[in-house]
């Protein structure tokens, strides 16, 4: 099939690469020319894993291309992919892309006598498909739904893993208002064998907000338990964690011998709180769609107020435990989680920001996203940004584990265990275990024991 995707951020690059992957031809779409450039030369403007080994492939295949949006031709493409950009306004998506788009396409496929669907992948509040970006393509198309397709497509694309989640997916939604774009999008997904669910475009939009609220609610529900079980002496809430694992409904046991560990137990885990471009943003809109149709979100609002206030659980334990004031921190990955250069709405960022508030001197690392922690923070008094952080260690007070990078691992091996011994280790995102440093002061969310 001939796909054209509009968008080149994370979720469009992404999926225009793994369709061609699979044999369709794409045609990637954005405007910024600097962008197109660096994907047709195969360098991709984001980081992840594999990511430029397959745009390398199907750029050799010649099965993908990347252009400037003022190029944009629909006359041969059987469906649109709308990937652009929905950010949060003040708790609220933005809109303003997916609108622009929208009306963008409805003058491209005015003149043109052949049906294409336009399918948004982007991530929008329910009725946002079938209202907003019909009548927009309707009214600038002179056409009527029918005289051409509408489609809602969600992504469930994990940062890190993006790659293998859309290649080897466990679902694909197909949300539709009219049969020819099922039909469509049943052929674009062919090449895919996993469970596949059709319904209309509003119940696409709300499985996206439900899976992703219902993540982030377990995430919160547990560091609220881990913040209780820190307030009680003598409980790690890890070990609490342990046992309710080993629950059957959580962990079953298949034919009465052999117990699975599903992935879903990695959102059970305490910790300094989620973030990234999806969760909290994704909360927020649905608790503001709430409001807008009068239901009282109770439940999401806790979610939110637990996770923004876990930074500051990390920086209590801290205070509990050292005066901070010209202190010197080592703060150990800045990246809302391994695997990616997002800093959005991570939480390591956010700790940063408290912390300099005690004229904390921080030196920062991450392995890959220090260009954009940069951009975020950068010629703050007290802050300095640092590529090797190894030799720090021996000099400074206090070490903050902010992120999983598999390269901080090497923190246990005997010559970093004698430099960290007799300072205070924080692992805010529980990869350790206390007795990995026994003569530092091993600190973490739902710990408080007396050693």
């Amino acid at each position: 099939m001939r796909v054209s995707i509009i968008g080149t951020g994370y979720v469009g690059l992404i999926t225009g690469v793994c369709l061609a992957y699979k044999g369709h031809t794409i045609n990637c779409y954005d405007i910024n020319k600097k962008i197109v450039n660096s994907i047709n030369d195969g360098i991709p403007p984001i980081y992840e894993k594999d990511l430029k080994k397959y745009l390398k492939a199907v750029l050799n295949k010649k099965k993908f291309n990347a252009n400037v949006i003022s190029e944009i031709n629909l006359s041969k493409t059987d469906i649109v992919i709308i990937a652009v950009g929905t950010p949060s306004n003040e708790g609220r998506i933005d809109l303003t892309y997916i609108k622009k788009v929208s009306a963008l396409i409805g003058k491209k496929i005015r003149d043109i006598d052949k049906f294409v669907s336009i399918i948004v992948k982007s991530t929008v509040v329910p009725s946002t498909t079938d209202t907003i970006v019909r009548d927009i393509i309707e009214q600038e198309s002179y056409k009527k739904l029918g005289q051409f397709g509408i489609g809602m497509n969600p992504e469930f694309l994990r940062e890190g893993s993006a790659i293998e989640d859309f290649m080897n997916p466990d679902r694909i939604v197909f949300g539709y208002d009219d049969k020819q774009t099922l039909e469509l999008l049943k052929k674009l997904y062919k090449p895919w064998d996993c469970d596949k669910i059709a319904v209309n475009t509003r119940t696409a939009e709300m499985i996206k907000y439900a899976n992703n609220s219902l993540l982030a609610t377990q995430i919160s529900a547990v560091n609220e338990l881990a913040n209780i079980a820190s307030g009680i002496e003598n409980i790690d809430i890890l070990d609490v964690m342990k046992g309710v694992h080993l629950d059957k409904r959580w962990s079953p046991i298949i034919s009465g011998k052999k117990r699975i560990y599903p992935d879903i137990l990695s959102y059970l885990i305490p910790g300094c709180g989620f973030g990234g471009s999806c969760f909290p943003k994704d909360v927020e809109a649905i608790r503001a769609k709430a409001k807008d149709v009068k239901v009282d979100s109770y439940i999401l609002d806790s979610v939110l107020k637990v996770n923004n206030n876990q930074p500051y659980q990390v920086v209590k334990l801290l205070k509990n435990n050292s005066k901070l004031r010209n202190k010197k921190i080592l703060f150990l990955g800045l990246a809302f989680k391994n695997g990616t250069d997002d800093i959005r709405e991570s939480v390591s960022m956010k700790i940063i920001n408290i912390l300099l508030k005690y004229d904390c001197k921080i030196f920062a690392h991450d392995p890959i996203a220090i260009n954009n922690a940069k951009k975020e923070l950068n010629g703050l008094k007290n802050l300095k940004y640092i590529n090797k952080w190894d030799d720090l260690i021996p000099s400074i007070d206090i070490l903050i584990i902010g992120t999983k990078w598999d390269e901080y691992r090497k923190l246990t091996s005997s010559i970093y265990k004698r430099d960290v011994s007799g300072k205070i280790l924080l692992d805010a995102r529980r990869f350790f275990k206390p007795e990995d440093f026994p003569n530092a002061k091993y600190l973490t969310i739902g710990r408080n024991i007396n050693d």
